[in-house]
């Protein structure tokens, strides 16, 4: 009698850098942040960095999980407080790469302050913001990216606060790279991510994101494939478009490319200078 072949599963592209004991993973069907996590490992393999000098921080949020299914040195931290935790970390060991992998919520609401302040202040890190307007992981909330009039559980009948720009609130606040693409763009996404890594200073990437179980069926937008086909038809790629004018409203066109990459002195350039003048003065 003869034995049957014994079959071999198919191994997953990205099985080296992703904690497989831990899948299968928390995300709905349709949601886009799989396919962001994706991308980023990709750009990750490109970029030729050391594995063992890189680091991921996230915080809380549907996002903040992605820490935990990276086989890297990976933290997640508080609410909002990814930022300043990786802070430290680029401090305290000036030769990791440190990347915060995080969403909207916990990066622009609660994490707001430090945001701003780690992107003025050029901390050299890469930001990776997953933005899929709302709240996800604990119920659909309106957030400080969610569209006007949009609707949420907490605006029923449409949001009547203005969201942030967030391409702009990066430039303003002094990222030295800024761009936005889509959970359909992912050659572009992979690219600029690797772009991102790169960058000495404080990178910023956008990465907007389907949410069929919350925001998308709330406001009538359709499964994760009708999300993609509707990213297909309304994105326009512009490169170099000053993040002002990229405002994203509900329904309307969804400008995408890379808006800003510049050079400029970072935190510890500053310091190395400082330390290196308090030496050369005489005491």
């Amino acid at each position: 009698m003869s034995q049957r072949p014994t079959v071999v599963p198919p191994k997953h592209p990205r099985e080296s850098l992703l904690r497989e004991e831990r899948l299968p993973h928390i995300w709905c069907s349709g949601c886009g942040i799989g396919t962001a996590l994706n991308c980023f490992i990709g750009a990750l393999e490109k970029s030729g960095l050391p594995l063992d000098k890189v680091v991921i921080v996230s915080g809380i949020g549907c996002t903040g999980r992605a820490a935990g299914y990276i086989r890297l040195d990976s933290f997640h931290t508080t609410h909002g407080r990814a930022i300043p935790f990786a802070t430290g970390l680029r401090l305290a060991n000036p030769e990791l790469k440190v990347v915060i992998f995080s969403g909207d919520g916990d990066l622009i609401a609660i994490g707001g302050n430090h945001f701003i302040h780690a992107a003025r202040r050029n901390i050299d890190m890469t930001v990776v913001c997953v933005n899929n307007f709302n709240y996800g992981m604990t119920g659909g909330q309106v957030g400080p990216t969610t569209p006007a009039m949009a609707k949420t559980a907490t605006s029923p009948y449409g949001n009547s606060e203005h969201p942030f720009n967030l391409p702009y609130l990066a430039a303003a606040s002094g990222a030295v790279y800024v761009a936005r693409w889509t959970t359909l763009h992912v050659r572009r996404l992979e690219r600029s991510l690797t772009e991102a890594l790169l960058k000495e200073g404080f990178s910023f990437v956008e990465v907007i994101s389907p949410c069929p179980t919350y925001f998308d069926r709330m406001n009538r937008l359709g499964e994760g494939l009708d999300m993609m086909k509707f990213y297909r038809e309304s994105s326009e790629i512009v490169h170099g478009l000053d993040p002002r004018k990229v405002d994203i409203d509900l329904g309307g066109k969804i400008i995408v490319g890379k808006f800003i990459d510049i050079e400029k002195p970072t935190y510890l350039d500053f310091q190395r200078e400082i330390q290196a003048r308090m030496e050369g003065e005489p005491s």
